[in-house]
């Protein structure tokens, strides 16, 4: 399992990456990150929540209700312009921590 803080220190780069393929709903980004992560990354509705409405408060992201295919109605979010620019922001600085330990583990770094 990975680190609690490092899982803290990712939560809002996946959000705004998931978010930027689509709307999703919060359940679903859920299992969409343990999937990707082949569950090594587990979030808890309780964790994520709070992360959400402080990506709402920050205008980076919206929320809307919709009745989803169950006919149950669901929170779903988007990622807005100013979410955009932050993913953008988020991903240069994974890269480049990404590529300083690269070099020091003897990887091949990743390119933009």
């Amino acid at each position: 399992m990975i680190s609690k803080e490092l899982v803290a220190a990712s939560t809002k780069p996946l959000v705004l990456s998931i978010l930027s393929d689509g709307e999703s709903y919060g359940y679903e980004i859920i299992q969409q990150v343990k999937e990707l992560s082949s569950e090594e990354i587990e979030w808890t509705e309780g964790m994520l929540y709070p992360v959400l409405h402080r990506m709402e408060r920050d205008e980076l992201i919206e929320s809307f209700w919709q009745t989803g295919d169950s006919g149950r109605k669901r929170k779903y979010y988007r990622i807005k312009r100013a979410g955009k620019t932050a993913l953008k922001k988020e991903r240069e600085q994974w890269l480049n921590v990404h590529n300083t330990l690269a070099k020091l583990w003897k990887l091949d770094p990743l390119h933009v």
